[in-house]
């Protein structure tokens, strides 16, 4: 063996103790220290941009949750609502709206002068505008639906106008109403006094996740109802579309097509899928599914199909990782004690494989769930004030979907759909947390360590 130092030119380096930092060595150390530092920073302000982003929308978003009400007794005249006094449904139905607005508006003017409350330069049709314009539509189907009703004193909770719960919020005050045509600081003090004497509450508002959308005069009236609804649909339609046919084209790809030129162009083509910016399956839904194919536009079907085609090379290429990250000795093992290829997937390879099959496929669905653009094209942002009829009828009934309400309500001026445009945005995230939530159950739940 050959001594390295009577090697020519080898100059030996001066010894020197494993304990001592050299220069390199401190380089080496700052640089690395320097590195991790940027890595921090990074976090750091990943961290608190989000932080942000979630204090803006929860902060202009929570008061969405509660409304505005007033509580008062009101007689309901059968001589305004039941002209004939036969009761019957038929000829109740003639009367209008505005007959019923009239019988809420005497009823809490009546009610201001027992309770000796009034404020200087508000006339009684000052005071009927603290009512929301929806609540003569809803005590009209009240009272058809059970016409009894009529001729008794109820206790009657309606809505608040819009910038009457803006009020009670912090969002309207006496200084922006002089400037607003919709409400005046004297109606917004006579507010002020019904809240005193408890006729006028904020409670939890229920209708906020049951109510349809409102039109652009009743932001106080508007809801998430049938966009939850259309959104349930879309879900469930692309969980039976596009999670069989992409596994079961993952589970071929993977373990049964033969490698060869054809299934290569195939695996770049779905790979390319997966990078199209998703407003392009829009015009492809559109072209296709309502064009040619003449599908309702604005249903839950179309939306299904479209979102099926954008989240399906997600769900097949998550599906592939997860087949492939099972040990090939897994598969030599099988075959060697006399399984056949189609035992040896379905009975070894797929269950090791299922939690990563599950949490690609439930992150795949959580990302369709908020995607916007091709939902647009295909008109499901469309006003729809009607629920969709239950399945099967109902998937080819106009509908709408949460993310879009989100950017219908953003898109209005008024700032009462502003707020509850933000918490809509709270409800998706919140259906986006459970799924990914159940996606890391799902997957603890079925790993399997070999």
């Amino acid at each position: 063996m050959t001594d390295i130092s009577a090697v020519p030119g080898f100059a030996a380096r001066p010894k020197q103790s494993i304990l001592t930092a050299s220069a390199e060595m401190k380089r080496r150390n700052a640089a690395e220290a320097r590195f991790k530092a940027y890595g921090m920073i990074a976090i750091a302000i990943s961290l608190v941009t989000l932080a942000i982003m979630l204090f803006t929308i929860f902060r202009d978003g929570v008061s969405s949750f509660r409304q505005a009400q007033i509580t008062f007794p009101m007689e309901l005249s059968a001589e305004v609502l039941d002209p004939e006094g036969n009761r019957n449904r038929a000829e109740m139905a003639k009367v209008t709206t505005v007959g019923y607005s009239k019988v809420l508006v005497s009823a809490l003017v009546a009610e201001l002068q027992k309770r000796d409350i009034a404020q200087e330069g508000v006339s009684d049709a000052e005071i009927g505008a603290l009512i929301s314009k929806d609540a003569a539509g809803q005590l009209r189907a009240e009272i058809l639906a059970n016409p009894a009703l009529v001729g008794t004193t109820i206790d009657a909770s309606v809505l608040a106008a819009g910038r009457v719960d803006g009020y009670l919020k912090g969002r309207v005050t006496l200084e922006t109403a002089e400037r607003d045509n919709q409400i005046t600081p004297d109606q917004l003090r006579l507010a002020e006094q019904l809240r005193e004497a408890g006729l006028l509450t904020s409670s939890w508002n229920w209708g906020f996740f049951t109510n349809p959308d409102a039109s652009d005069q009743r932001p106080e009236a508007s809801g998430l109802g049938v966009a939850l609804l259309g959104s349930a649909y879309m879900m469930l339609l692309v969980l039976v579309t596009c999670v069989p046919v992409g596994v079961a084209a993952s589970i071929y790809l993977e373990e049964f097509a033969p490698k060869n030129r054809w299934t290569d162009a195939i695996e770049v083509n779905i790979s390319n899928l997966a990078a199209v910016p998703s407003i392009v399956f829009g015009i492809l839904g559109l072209a296709i599914f309502i064009n040619f194919a003449g599908l309702p536009q604005s249903s839950s079907v179309v939306g299904a199909l479209v979102i099926s085609l954008m989240t399906l090379p997600t769900i097949i290429i998550a599906t592939r990782a997860a087949i492939r990250a099972v040990p090939p000795s897994i598969r030599d093992a099988a075959l060697g004690v006399g399984a056949s290829k189609m035992q040896m997937v379905f009975h070894h390879v797929l269950p090791l494989a299922m939690p990563g099959i599950l949490t690609g496929t439930i992150l795949g669905l959580a990302s369709a769930l908020g995607e916007t653009a091709p939902l647009l094209l295909i008109g499901m942002v469309a006003f729809v004030d009607n629920y969709p009829s239950a399945p099967p009828e109902g998937f080819l009934d106009p509908a709408t979907a949460l993310p879009v309400q989100v950017y219908s309500w953003a898109s209005r001026a008024d700032p009462a759909f502003i707020e509850r445009s933000n918490g809509a945005i709270i409800v998706l995230l919140a259906f986006l947390v459970v799924m990914n939530v159940g996606a890391i159950l799902l997957r603890r739940r079925f790993e399997r360590r070999w």
